[in-house]
């Protein structure tokens, strides 16, 4: 059986980070600050970075922590989790992103370096990319909480989680897609949420989701059925929490196989003591502060790792 959880991660230290007016017209979380100009803006979202990567590394969590180039101009190359999917048969997945300059993320030959340097097997990349010709995308474990144990994948299904990809990929990986429809009210709308990672966790033994993002209640009981009826204890959280991202957390280990889950202090600071006990009941939270990465670029801890689960070479 594949395990849920792993203690590599990879993450992609910003040359540029700032606000990307191309994922705002339908990232909802991202906002405008201001008093920074693009380089106070890399350089508080660089010191966040660093702070985040010694905390990890401290608890024993291996981190791959590659350099990003100004040029070209990659604004939410922080983000990695978008663009690539390490899985435990050697495979690489690269996905279709919505926003073409987020598409200059994708760097192969990170996978060299992955192999050669670190010892990793790689041995097939399957790219999903091409389906960009079309208007179609799926962006990663943004759009794709994988349970990688029970092969199963939810999907909140988005203009940057398309239904026909999410098939293709379940088809070429073998999981079986458990989709449905999440939204956030906006300016009084309700609108779809942009990544289902924001509104949605999965840890090997539980699973913090905001359920009434779902705003349809047969699709909302599928998807508490398939948490429960697949062993995991459910976290539920509001609306209000999913706003400072307690949706987006990564459950990982330590090189001595203990459980964290890791998140934003923010997310950390809007949970109840209910909540948080019965997280710490699987796993130690982990939390550093990522203001400037949260309010400029939308997206939190979860968004900012990508897992990985390639086999280590003998």
């Amino acid at each position: 059986m594949n395990k849920q959880i792993t203690a590599h991660i990879m993450m992609m230290r910003p040359a540029s980070f700032d606000y990307n007016a191309e994922t705002a017209v339908n990232n909802y979380y991202q906002k405008v600050l201001d008093n920074l100009d693009p380089g106070e803006a890399n350089e508080r979202a660089t010191v966040e970075f660093d702070t985040f990567v010694k905390k990890l590394r401290a608890e024993g969590i291996s981190v791959y922590v590659f350099q990003d180039d100004a040029e070209p101009h990659t604004p939410d190359s922080i983000f990695p989790n978008n663009w690539v999917s390490f899985h435990a048969d050697g495979r690489i997945a690269m996905y279709p992103m919505y926003a073409e300059n987020r598409r200059l993320e994708r760097r192969e030959e990170i996978f060299d370096i992955l192999a050669d340097d670190f010892g990793f097997e790689v041995e097939e990349l399957e790219d999903f990319s091409e389906f960009e010709n079309a208007g179609l995308y799926l962006e990663g474990t943004g759009s794709m909480i994988l349970d990688r144990e029970n092969m199963l994948v939810y999907a909140a299904i988005s203009e940057r989680t398309d239904m026909d990809v999410l098939d293709s990929f379940c088809q070429r990986f073998g999981y079986e897609p458990v989709a449905f429809k999440a939204y956030q009210t906006h300016n009084d709308e309700r609108l779809p949420i942009y990544h289902t990672n924001v509104m949605m966790c999965l840890g090997s033994k539980f699973s913090v989701i905001c359920l009434n993002c779902i705003d349809d209640l047969n699709e909302r009981k599928i998807v508490k059925d398939t948490l429960k009826e697949t062993g995991k204890k459910i976290v539920e959280i509001t609306e209000a929490q999913k706003e400072h991202f307690a949706g987006n957390m990564l459950n990982v280990c330590n090189d001595k196989g203990e459980e964290y889950c890791v998140m934003s202090t923010a997310a950390f600071n809007s949970l109840r003591p209910d909540q948080i006990e019965i997280i710490e009941n699987h796993a130690k939270i982990l939390h550093s502060s990522l203001d400037t990465i949260e309010a400029l670029g939308g997206g939190s801890a979860r968004c900012m790792m990508a897992e990985i689960f390639l086999p280590k070479k003998d």
